[in-house]
């Protein structure tokens, strides 16, 4: 039987769209089913998190992503637009949010569906590789296909969110019971493994074990 490995994801995270690009090719060679488990950026759970004291933390952050795109041969762009509204000069974050939500309901949809790691790498690809205007026309229903889902039918699934707010709020106790609050995050067997250059950490320890196919 096979062993399984929860991922913790956010839409707004460059390192979790990283992570997607890279997790499914990386565990291919391992006996293991990957949970997606997507949770709601910090920044919307924690709206303090990335403040004025946080400046160099978040000027890092945006330096260093680009950098590991390149490193790694993946497109990489800052969205348009921003999967959260949020002032940038502030930090505050605006009291209408039009895409977090839906996309991180989405993708809880899309783990119903069995296709979350599928979904989270079409749909955060096209959002970090700086796809202009990805949350108009067709581009998110395209990425869903590519994901062999249907946007519309999810959308439908959805209905008004509070199944999958309850899916995600579930998400984001099991990731603060697994130590850690940042994303991408995996775990496996209670051990946390925080960031996409942890995943050959991951890899080492899932051979350790034996599950090489």
């Amino acid at each position: 039987m096979s062993e399984t490995i929860e991922l913790y994801f956010s839409f707004r995270s460059p390192y979790s769209y990283l992570a997607a690009q890279l997790a499914e090719d990386a565990l291919a060679d391992f006996d293991v089913h990957v949970r997606f488990r997507p949770v709601l950026p910090l920044a919307i759970r924690e709206p303090n998190f990335f403040d004025k004291s946080n400046h160099d933390r978040v000027r890092y952050i945006l330096i260093d992503w680009l950098r590991r795109a390149e490193m790694l041969g993946l497109p990489a762009g800052f969205p348009s637009p921003d999967p959260i509204v949020q002032d940038m000069s502030t930090f505050t974050i605006a009291d209408e949010q039009p895409h977090i939500f839906r996309l991180t309901y989405l993708g809880a949809e899309a783990e119903r569906q069995g296709a979350g790691l599928p979904f989270a790498r079409e749909v955060s690809r096209l959002i970090w590789s700086g796809t202009p205007d990805w949350n108009q026309g067709d581009h998110l229903a395209e990425a869903a296909k590519r994901a062999g889902l249907d946007l519309a039918a999810m959308e439908t699934a959805v209905g008004n969110g509070e199944t999958h707010k309850a899916i995600v709020e579930s998400n984001q106790e099991a990731q603060a019971a697994a130590g850690h609050r940042g994303v991408p995050l995996f775990v496996y067997k209670d051990e946390p493994f925080f960031g996409q250059d942890r995943i050959d950490s991951l890899c080492w320890k899932l051979e350790k074990d034996g599950l090489k196919r």
